[in-house]
């Protein structure tokens, strides 16, 4: 009897660890909701980055483990953006600048992500927004954080807008 309840308690242990499951680490930056974002893109003219994802897409998660983790990269996107975690797969109504965006059944996506990445619904897309009445500027793929220090660093110094890119890409010296 004893050999019976021993087993019993063993074998629930054992099958309550597998149970159990870790929490995934926090991320180094510190994400802000869409309607945030456009309130705090209204007090003070900093752009707006948006990490467009889906929870199916696998470079999603190794962007988020390898770029957005990466100290350098967490450091300067958080002093220069506002910065914005957005599933485009997400039901919810959004709201953007005076106009909702609904889901869209037939094609399981929300139209908030059709208008971000004009229609190019491959993931990630790192979308930039210098002004809440700009176009999006939208990056779409995996960067590794030497790809987008430029981009950011294009956007969050300023530039976009003022000169073209090309030019910038001249004078750029990489620091990540």
């Amino acid at each position: 009897m004893q050999k019976l309840a021993f087993s019993f308690i063993f074998i629930t242990s054992l099958l309550c660890s597998f149970a159990y499951k870790v929490p995934e680490p926090k991320s180094k930056l510190k994400w802000m909701t869409l309607a945030e974002a456009e309130k705090a893109m209204k007090l003070s003219s900093k752009p707006l980055l948006i990490d467009l994802y889906t929870d199916w897409c696998g470079w999603c998660k190794v962007m988020d483990k390898k770029t957005y983790d990466n100290e350098a990269v967490a450091a300067y996107l958080q002093e220069k953006f506002y910065l914005v975690k957005l599933d485009a797969e997400t039901r919810d109504s959004i709201h953007w600048a005076g106009r909702a965006f609904a889901y869209n059944k037939q094609y399981r996506i929300n139209e908030f992500a059709v208008y971000l990445t004009g229609g190019d619904l491959s993931f990630p897309h790192t979308i930039f927004i210098n002004d809440i009445k700009a176009d999006p500027q939208a990056i779409g793929g995996y960067m590794k954080p030497q790809e987008l220090e430029p981009i950011a660093k294009y956007f969050g110094e300023g530039n976009f807008g003022k000169i073209s890119y090309q030019s910038f890409q001249q004078t750029f010296k990489p620091a990540w």
